[in-house]
C-alpha cells in the first residue's frame, strides 16, 4: 500500500507490524523502531555532510540532534498520519496515546525500519529523506541552534552566574511509556520551570528552555 508514507508495501504486514504499539501485543515494533532509529541518523547525517562541506562535527551533531529529536519526528507523524493508525492497547487508547509525542517518534523510526526491511537501503533513503527536506530548508546553511540545556549554561556563564540544576521530580506511567517528570533551577537570578518527556534528556531540555525563556524577557 501507498499513501503519505510514500511507499507501496511488498509486504504489508511489515507496516502493520510497524504501526502496532507494544500494548498491542505481538508482533509490536520496537524491534522496527530500534532499525529504524539507525537508519534516520544515517540519512539525515548524510544529507547533512554532503550539504554543509565546511560545517564541524559539532554544527553537524547539532543540526542532526534538532531534526531527529522526539518533537521532530512526533510531527512528522502528524505529517504522515500516523497517530489515527495506530494499533494501541485499551489503556493507551483511553490515554490519548494516538497525540503522544514519544509514541508517534517511535512509530515513524518503526516505518523507516519497515521500509528498509521491505525494500532494502535506497529505497528507504529515496523515500525517507524527502520527509525531512522541509526542515533541512530551515536550517540556516552551515549553523544549528545549540540545544536549550547548552544555551542556558552559556547564558549563565557569560554573566558569571552559578550553573542551573536540574532535579528529577516524578517518573510517571508503565515501563513501556515511562513519563520523566523534571524540574530545573537557576539561583540568580532564582527562577525553576517544569518540564515533562519520555527521556530525562529531552525533558531536562524542555525545562532548561522555559527556564531560558524566563531570563531572556526580563
Amino acid at each position: 500500500m501507498t499513501d503519505r508514507i510514500g511507499h507501496r508495501f511488498r509486504s504489508p504486514e511489515l507496516l502493520q507490524q510497524a504501526l502496532r504499539h507494544r500494548s498491542a501485543g505481538s508482533p509490536h515494533n520496537e524491534r522496527l523502531e530500534f532499525l529504524g532509529d539507525a537508519l534516520v541518523n544515517l540519512v539525515v547525517a548524510e544529507a547533512l555532510y554532503e550539504r554543509w562541506p565546511k560545517a564541524d562535527e559539532g554544527t553537524l551533531t547539532r543540526a542532526r540532534a534538532s531534526l531527529v529529536r522526539e518533537s521532530s519526528l512526533a510531527e512528522l507523524g502528524r505529517t504522515l498520519g500516523l497517530g489515527s493508525r495506530l494499533e494501541l492497547g485499551p489503556g493507551e487508547m483511553k490515554s490519548g496515546g494516538h497525540r503522544r509525542d514519544s509514541i508517534l517518534a517511535d512509530a515513524v523510526e518503526a516505518v523507516v525500519g519497515a521500509i528498509h526491511l521491505d525494500a532494502g537501503f535506497e529505497t528507504c533513503r529515496a523515500v525517507v529523506l524527502p520527509w525531512f527536506e522541509p526542515g533541512l530548508a530551515e536550517l540556516p546553511t552551515g549553523k544549528a541552534e545549540k540545544d536549550p540545556k547548552t544555551r542556558l549554561q552559556e547564558w549563565l556563564q557569560g554573566r558569571q552566574l552559578p550553573r542551573p540544576a536540574y532535579r528529577l521530580v516524578e517518573t510517571l506511567g508503565d515501563d513501556h511509556a515511562r513519563v520523566f517528570r523534571v524540574a530545573c533551577e537557576t539561583a540568580d537570578p532564582a527562577h525553576e520551570a517544569f518540564a515533562e518527556g519520555s527521556s530525562l534528556r529531552a525533558a531536562e531540555q524542555l525545562a532548561a528552555e522555559r527556564v531560558l525563556a524566563m531570563l531572556e524577557t526580563k
